[in-house]
C-alpha cells in the first residue's frame, strides 16, 4: 500500500514514454519490480516477464498470441480435468477457431490428474500441454519437470499455471523447464489488476502481438507496423504502473520471509487444517491425504453430507467470522470429475496459525450442528 501510494502520490507518470523527471523515475521503478518478478522465479533475463493484467490475460496472451498461429486442424491441446477455468476457456476458443483438438487426462485413485494417462495422450499430434502446478481444488502438485521432459519428446510446448504455487514455495522457472508459466499478484500479498506471463525469450520473440497500440511498436506506418521485442511487444498501451510496483513491494516482502521457509510452515499448517478437518464427522475432504503427497497445499476443499457448502460459508462468516469459499473454485469439470456441484474450501497462507484453524474447526462444527439440528 505505501508503494502504490508513493507512486501516486510523489512520482507519478507514464513509463517509457517521456524523459523528465518522474517519467524516468516511474519507468525505473516499473522496471525494478520486473526484475525483481525475474530473480523471484530465477528467470534467465529479465525480458522473459511480460507484465498482464492477471493470469487470466496472461493464459490468454499465450493462447492468442502463439495458439492461433501454431495450432492447426488435427493438432491436439492436453489438459487435465482439474484445470482452473482460465486455463481451459481461452484453449476452448482456439480449438473452435483452428479445429485443434482437447484431450483431458482424468484423475487418478488418489484424486489427482493420472499422470501415467497424461503420458499415454502424447504424441507427435500434441502442440501443447497445459497443466496447473498446485491444484486449487485437490491441494495437489503435479510433477512438472516430469512432465516438462515427456511433452519435449513429442515436440509439445507446456504452459503451467503457477498461481498456487509461487506465492507458497519456491519456483525456479529454469529448472520446471516449461515454456510459458502464469502467476496472480493478488495471491503473492499484491495488488489487484496485475500479473505476469514467463515465456522463454526465443519463443516470445517469434511470437505475433497480443493487442496493438502504443508501446508494442518499432514503427508505424500507414499499412503496417513493425514491433517492439518482448516484454514491450505484450505490453501495449499504459499498464498497470503502480499496481506492477506494488507487485514489486510484495515479493520484497515474501522475499524477506524466505519462500523455502513459508513453505515449509505451510506444510506443517496445510497438515494440521487437513487432520483437524478429518475430526469432523461426515465431511468428505477432496485430494490426497497428506501422507499421500510429497507436497499438499495449505487448503482443503470439503463437504458434509446432507448440508450446502454455501450454507456453511454463509454461517461461518456470519456468525463465527470465518471466511471460506463456497462453490464450484472456477473448477466445474472437475467438480464433475468427481460427482459433486460444489465444494466449500479452507484456504490458509503463512499468515495464518494453528490457533485460527482451531477456530474455524469449533465454528464449522458449531454450524454444522446448527443446519442440521431439528428447530
Amino acid at each position: 500500500m505505501k508503494a502504490l501510494d508513493d507512486y501516486y502520490r510523489f512520482y507519478n507518470s507514464n513509463v517509457h514514454r517521456g524523459i523528465h523527471n518522474l517519467s524516468a523515475k516511474a519507468t525505473g521503478a516499473y522496471e525494478a519490480a520486473r526484475i525483481k518478478v525475474a530473480n523471484f522465479v530465477n528467470a534467465a533475463d529479465s525480458r522473459e516477464i511480460i507484465f498482464t493484467r492477471n493470469a487470466t490475460e496472461a493464459i490468454n496472451l499465450v493462447a492468442y498470441s502463439w495458439g492461433l498461429s501454431n495450432l492447426k486442424q488435427g493438432d491436439e491441446i492436453v489438459l487435465t480435468v482439474a484445470e482452473h477455468h482460465s486455463a481451459i476457456v481461452p484453449w476452448q476458443f482456439v480449438s473452435q477457431k483452428t479445429g485443434a483438438v482437447l484431450k483431458y487426462v482424468g484423475l487418478s485413485k488418489e484424486e489427482v490428474p493420472d499422470i501415467e494417462q497424461l503420458k499415454g495422450l502424447l504424441s507427435n499430434k500434441t502442440k501443447i500441454v497445459v497443466v496447473h502446478h498446485v491444484s486449487n481444488v485437490l491441494g495437489s502438485m503435479l510433477p512438472i519437470e516430469e512432465i516438462v521432459a515427456c511433452s519435449n519428446r513429442v515436440g509439445a510446448k507446456v504452459l503451467v499455471d503457477a498461481c498456487q504455487s509461487v506465492p507458497h514455495m519456491p519456483v525456479d522457472v529454469q529448472k520446471l523447464g516449461a515454456d510459458f508459466l502464469v502467476a496472480s499478484s493478488h495471491k503473492m500479498c499484491g495488488p489487484t489488476g496485475v500479473g505476469f506471463l514467463h515465456g522463454k525469450f526465443e519463443i516470445l520473440s517469434s511470437m505475433e502481438p497480443f493487442l496493438g497500440g502504443g508501446e508494442m511498436i518499432a514503427d508505424v506506418f500507414q499499412d503496417q507496423s513493425t514491433y517492439a521485442e518482448p516484454p514491450s511487444r505484450f505490453e501495449a498501451g499504459t499498464p498497470a504502473i503502480g499496481e506492477a510496483i506494488g507487485l514489486g513491494a510484495a515479493i520484497d516482502y515474501l522475499s524477506n520471509f524466505g519462500m523455502q521457509r513459508i513453505h515449509e510452515y505451510e506444510k506443517e499448517l496445510g497438515a494440521y487444517l487437513y487432520e483437524s478437518l478429518l475430526s469432523v464427522p461426515k465431511v468428505r475432504i477432496y485430494g490426497p491425504a497428506p501422507s499421500q503427497s510429497d507436497h499438499r497445499a495449505p487448503l482443503c476443499s470439503f463437504n458434509v453430507e446432507n448440508v450446502h457448502p454455501t450454507d456453511i460459508a454463509e454461517i461461518l462468516d456470519l456468525q463465527h467470522g470465518v471466511a471460506i469459499r463456497s462453490g464450484h473454485h472456477c473448477a466445474q469439470i472437475l467438480h464433475r470429475t468427481l460427482g459433486i456441484t460444489a465444494s466449500a474450501r479452507a484456504s490458509l497462507h503463512f499468515y495464518n496459525t494453528k490457533e485460527e484453524v482451531d477456530v474455524f474447526i469449533h465454528g464449522l462444527k458449531d454450524t454444522i450442528d446448527f443446519l442440521t439440528s431439528q428447530h
